[in-house]
C-alpha cells in the first residue's frame, strides 16, 4: 500500500504544483488521470524520490519515502515520461548495464535477468539492435524492461502511451496488464482509454489536486441519467456553452456533438447518453475549472 498524506509542492518561482494531495493506492493497477500540466509528473517524481515535497508525508508499506529514499529505490521500478539511453548501444548491452546499476553483480544472474526481461517485452529478436533504431513503441517496451529489473513491488509509469500508434499502444497495455496484481503499479496519463482499459481504481487529478477518486465502473454509474447530448450547428456553439453545463464537444461526420451535465431533462432536443469514463473525466475537469 502506498499512502500519501497532504503532499504539497511549491517551486522556487512560486508555482504550486501540488496542493494537499492525499491518496491510498492498493496493490494492482491504479490510474492517475489528468490533463497535461496538472502536476502528475511532479507527483510521480516525488514518489520516485527524485524530488522532495514542500510538505506532507509518503509511506510505502513500512518505508518513510521522504526520510529513507534509498530503501524505496531498492523496491522501485520507474518509467518516466522521457528517459534517456545511449543511442548507439544495443538493447542487450544497455539492459545489462542497468542491471549492474540496480545491484545485480553476478554475470549469471544478470544474463538470466536480461534474457527473461527481453523475452517478456518481446524484444529478444532485436536484442543486438542499437536503441537509436527503435520505434517509439519499442523504446517504451524497453523502458518497461528496465523498470522491471530487480522485481520491484512499486512500479511507476508516466504517460507511457503518448505518441504510440494503436497497435503499439495495445501491445504496451497488454504488457502492463501482465505485470500482475501483487505489486503497486501507478499509471499516470492524460489518455482516458488507458485507464478505462486497465485500472480497477483511479483518481482524476487537475491543478495539483485530487478531484475525484474511486472505481471507474462506480464513477460511471454515478453519472447515469445526468449526461445528455445534442448535435448542433457549429455557429450555435457559444450560445449552448452559455446556457448549459457543457462538458465536452466533438466533431462527428463534420457536425458538432455536445455533451452536457444536467440532473433532469434539459429539453431543447437533448437526448440521454449512457455515460462513460470520458464523460466522468470531462465533467470533473469542467467542475474544477468553474471552482478555480
Amino acid at each position: 500500500m502506498l499512502d500519501l498524506h497532504r503532499v504539497s509542492h511549491v517551486y522556487a518561482n512560486g508555482t504550486r504544483a501540488l496542493d494537499e494531495v492525499s491518496l491510498s493506492i492498493p496493490h494492482g493497477m491504479y490510474g492517475l488521470l489528468g490533463p497535461n500540466g496538472a502536476g502528475k509528473s511532479t507527483l510521480m517524481r516525488i514518489v520516485a524520490t527524485l524530488q522532495t515535497p514542500t510538505r506532507g508525508s509518503i509511506r510505502f508499506d513500512d518505508i518513510d519515502i521522504i526520510a529513507e529514499p534509498e530503501k524505496l529505490r531498492r523496491r522501485l521500478g520507474y518509467l518516466p515520461q522521457d528517459f534517456g539511453v545511449y543511442p548507439r548501444v544495443s538493447a542487450y548491452e544497455m539492459l545489462d548495464h542497468m542491471a549492474v546499476l540496480k545491484g545485480i553483480v553476478s554475470p549469471a544472474d544478470r544474463r538470466e535477468t536480461v534474457e527473461r526481461l527481453l523475452n517478456q517485452v518481446n524484444l529478444w529478436p532485436v536484442r543486438k539492435k542499437a536503441l537509436a533504431g527503435f520505434s517509439g513503441g519499442m523504446r517504451q517496451r524497453f523502458g518497461i524492461a528496465q523498470a522491471l529489473i530487480g522485481d520491484p513491488d512499486l512500479i511507476i509509469v508516466d504517460e507511457p502511451t503518448a505518441g504510440l500508434d494503436p497497435e503499439e499502444r495495445n501491445r504496451f497495455l497488454n504488457l502492463l496488464a501482465g505485470i500482475g496484481e501483487e505489486v503497486v503499479v501507478i499509471l499516470s496519463t492524460h489518455i482516458v482509454e488507458d485507464v478505462a482499459d486497465l485500472c480497477p481504481r483511479m483518481a482524476v487529478f487537475a491543478a495539483g489536486r485530487i478531484r475525484l477518486e474511486g472505481a471507474p465502473l462506480q464513477l460511471i454509474e454515478a453519472s447515469r441519467g445526468r449526461i445528455w447530448k445534442k448535435t448542433i450547428e457549429r455557429k450555435a456553439f457559444d450560445s449552448y456553452r452559455d446556457r448549459y453545463e457543457l462538458i465536452s464537444s466533438r466533431l462527428v461526420a463534420g457536425r458538432t456533438v455536445i455533451h452536457v451535465l444536467s440532473d433532469g431533462d434539459p429539453g431543447n432536443g437533448f437526448i440521454p447518453v449512457e455515460g462513460d469514463l470520458e464523460d466522468v473525466y470531462f465533467s470533473t475537469l469542467a467542475h474544477s475549472r468553474r471552482a478555480a
